[in-house]
């Protein structure tokens, strides 16, 4: 789960790492209002979920309260388009306004979880301000890493480390390595999938600060963090991604026009290469879950065809759990109801799948039965593209 940048910092305020003071605005007055408040000369920042804001326009300084106001009327209600929303874009519907800081230096924080050895690393860099990709791949050297083991953190010694590794003023290295045991230990207890302060800036005084936060939350932890979860803002979601979530369903809208059912995200991501494969691409991910009932099929169902781009569905089953007359009567159920008018194929093998072909044979509706999976992405595709497939 995404949260916004005022979001992600109070919660590192509330762990010991300085943030500039700022307020949220929902309207022009009170954007106003707040600029007043810290003192006249703010920066006005859009509030999406999606970075690159500042070349999209989503940052700007004003010098006064009256400019402020002016820059709030502009930017609230805009679609803002940067390269992480596509150009769809997203409206602001809400913005920070914050104190200006005399900057002397910019860099980079971030804390994301290192696969290959199954534990968090704390990354470090003197680029700060840029992206961390171009930064990795342009210049890699200046990208520093800290292994933190489970149930440590950051400690101190590596903290020392980093800054001294990204060149911070020996007069500045205690305050830029507290602020950064302070941001692995907000990782590590709110069960965050990345924790991101790009940039981390040293000021004119010596003092440190995170100008710009971004944290992201494991959904699978959620429950833990029943304060956190209402952080949640749907406004920046899809809204098909938000329906499935209700149904506890594990759904990404895509842009293809091949929708896919499948249980098992291993299954979920084989079939969406074997659509590409085929020629075609694939319109979401979405794993039903092994336990999925015939409700939630329909469920799911319903939601893979309320996308619009939509002009085939592939269902690719392995009955286990989830027997396949389970899926089968969820279906047909679904089709029934929602007088569906798109094609679809359907793949199953496993428990009961016999029974599950039956059910679809003598449903009375127009299902497309694959022998395997190559066959049913052919197919789909085939279909999608208005040809039949000998």
């Amino acid at each position: 789960m995404k949260i916004h940048e005022y979001q992600a910092k109070a919660i590192l305020a509330r762990y010991g790492v300085p943030v500039p003071r700022g307020e949220v605005a929902y309207s022009v007055e009170e954007a106003e209002a707040a600029a007043r408040k810290l003192g006249g000369s703010v920066v006005v920042k859009a509030q999406i979920h999606a970075g690159g804001r500042g070349k999209g326009g989503g940052v700007k300084v004003a010098q006064d309260a009256a400019e402020a106001s002016a820059i709030a009327k502009k930017m609230l209600g805009m679609k803002l388009v940067t390269h992480q929303t596509g150009p769809e874009g997203r409206v602001v519907q809400r913005l920070l306004i914050e104190e200006t800081l005399p900057i002397e230096r910019e860099l980079y924080l971030g804390i994301v979880l290192d696969r290959n050895v199954g534990k968090a690393v704390f990354m470090a860099s003197s680029a700060g301000g840029m992206e961390i990709e171009q930064v990795a791949a342009a210049t890699p050297h200046l990208i520093l890493r800290e292994t933190m083991e489970p149930g440590f953190g950051l400690q101190p010694f590596q903290a020392r480390a980093l800054a001294f590794g990204m060149g911070v003023p020996a007069a500045s290295v205690r305050a830029a390595s507290d602020a950064m045991i302070a941001l692995g230990r907000a990782y590590d207890d709110i069960d965050a999938s990345l924790a991101e302060i790009n940039p981390f800036i040293l000021t004119k005084d010596g003092k440190v600060y995170a100008l710009d936060a971004k944290i992201n939350l494991d959904d699978n932890a959620l429950y833990r963090h029943k304060d956190l979860l209402e952080l949640r803002d749907l406004n920046e979601e899809d809204p098909l991604e938000v329906e499935a979530s209700r149904h506890g369903l594990n759904y990404i809208k895509l842009d293809g026009s091949i929708a896919c059912m499948v249980n098992g995200a291993g299954l979920a991501m084989a079939t969406m290469d074997i659509v590409k494969y085929a020629g075609g691409s694939p319109a979401n991910f979405l794993d039903v879950g092994g336990g999925a009932s015939s409700e939630q099929i329909r469920n799911a169902f319903r939601i893979l065809i309320s996308d619009k781009g939509v002009r085939a569905v592939f269902i690719n089953i392995f009955g286990g759990i989830l027997r396949c007359d389970t899926l089968a009567t969820g279906v047909v159920e679904a089709a029934r109801e929602l007088s569906l008018e798109v094609p679809i194929v359907v793949r199953m093998e496993g428990t009961n799948v016999e029974v599950g072909r039956e059910i679809l044979k003598t449903s009375g509706l127009n299902f497309t039965i694959a022998e395997g999976m190559r066959d049913g992405a052919e197919k789909a595709v085939a279909l999608a593209n208005g040809k039949e497939r000998a």
